[in-house]
């Protein structure tokens, strides 16, 4: 069957209107393609497996990876920079445009190839040895990635001992999670799902980091080594994360975040700055005002607290274990602040949102990874009164279909 592509879906899979055998006039899915295309390929359901390109869109590109045919770590490597950029800022506007809203955007900053910072790869055994890589699409083989160019070079190098490390860590059933972070002291490495530790294989792994230089190995949770605390850079401020906490993907993509963050928040005395994490904008922004910052984990704020009791040149910031989920700050808890910084799980924050809406704080600054749970929670917001001022979008998860934006809410304080 030939058909022609409407547009890229937000996973990135070309969309065509067709017969699906068994599922009447529908939207077919075709991997691997561009709007404008037109495709060839037998049907299976909703999708056409192994497409034909036989009319090759001008925004078609060859992919940089080697790997990409065959890997699930990038969806659209086939497409041109420019062509990327345009998809990704109208899956914003579309998500605005559900919720009946608009707003410019400002543009989309986007991470170079060979940045990621930090991987979750697998790794299982083989009979001689063992493999270390990212699944297929929509598969559970396993690919190794000798040749990525999603990675940072310092972690495609680390491939033969992670390599090492599996068979050392895994079963020969069962695959193991392999969490690799870049820090400014080499490679922080936390396992999930590895053989259960026993007094010699603490001593093997022990082994390992020192071998290889790790600077942090965790196993299943526990502390295995540390030769140098595993350090990532927020803002000019030395922080160590948990084992396995939340990181910007990218330091260039941290860095965008930071500066639109800065931007939203302008010039104001006392910043609130909720699902802070360890830290990322929290400490950055101390350098000129104080902040409250409030998070779930209690390890992370620790990590964040001993962070800026190091820094240099900080204003005072303190720290709140709560659930913003369960227990939002309320309207009297906000108003002592003048600026918001709210950075949310994909779920966003509806509950905590529907407190600020309440409240009259001048100026927020909402980052999310969702633009649909963004949009929802950005209509409360300006039926309120808030103005949606401007986005920007921030790809860090480059060739892939993750969007990532910061926008600056603005209103007017009410007379107290």
């Amino acid at each position: 069957m030939s058909l022609k592509i409407e547009r890229l879906g937000h996973h990135g899979d070309g969309i065509a209107s067709g017969i699906a055998p068994g599922a009447g006039c529908a939207p077919v899915f075709v991997p691997l393609s561009l709007p404008g295309e037109e495709v060839e390929g037998e049907i299976l359901g909703d999708r056409m497996v192994a497409p034909r390109i036989v009319t090759p869109s001008p925004d078609r590109v060859r992919p940089p990876c080697s790997h990409f045919k065959s890997c699930g770590g990038c969806a659209v490597q086939h497409a041109s920079d420019a062509f990327v950029e345009t998809w990704k800022a109208g899956i914003v506007r579309a998500a605005l445009a559900a919720q009946g809203l608009d707003a410019p955007i400002k543009g989309v900053v986007t991470s170079p190839p060979q940045s990621r910072r930090r991987a979750a790869l697998a790794g299982k055994r083989t009979k001689k040895a063992a493999m270390v890589g990212f699944h297929a699409r929509g598969s559970g083989t396993l690919i190794e990635i000798p040749n990525c160019r999603l990675l940072l070079p310092q972690i495609v190098a680390l491939m033969p001992a992670l390599r090492d490390l599996t068979v050392l860590a895994a079963s020969r059933k069962a695959e193991i999670g392999i969490a690799v972070t870049w820090s400014q002291a080499g490679a922080d490495i936390a396992l999930s799902g590895a053989k259960p530790l026993d007094g010699p294989l603490r001593i093997e792994a022990a082994q390992f980091t020192l071998r290889h230089g790790i600077a942090r190995l965790t196993w299943d949770g526990e502390l295995i080594a540390q030769q140098r605390p595993p350090v990532q850079d927020f803002g000019g401020t030395g922080v160590v994360p948990p084992a396995g906490a939340f990181l910007q993907a990218t330091h260039e993509g941290q860095v965008a975040l930071q500066n639109a963050v800065t931007e939203a928040v302008g010039v104001c005395k006392r910043v609130v700055d909720l699902f802070s994490g360890c830290g990322t904008f929290t400490l950055p922004l101390a350098h000129m005002a104080e902040v409250h910052a409030v998070e779930s984990d209690p390890g992370m704020l620790a990590a964040l607290d001993a962070g800026w009791r190091r820094g240099q040149g900080l204003r005072k910031v303190t720290t709140e274990a709560r659930d913003l989920f369960r227990r939002p700050l309320l309207p009297d808890e906000l108003a002592r602040f003048d600026a918001i910084v709210l950075d949310p799980p994909r779920a966003g924050a509806e509950a905590q949102t529907l407190e600020i809406a309440r409240a009259d704080v001048p100026r927020i600054a909402a980052v999310s990874c969702n633009p649909a749970s963004f949009a929802r929670d950005a209509k409360i917001l300006i039926d309120a009164g808030y103005r949606l001022d401007w986005i920007t979008v921030v790809d860090q998860f480059r060739w892939s279909a993750h969007v990532e934006l910061v926008a600056q809410f603005t209103k007017a304080r009410a007379a107290r």
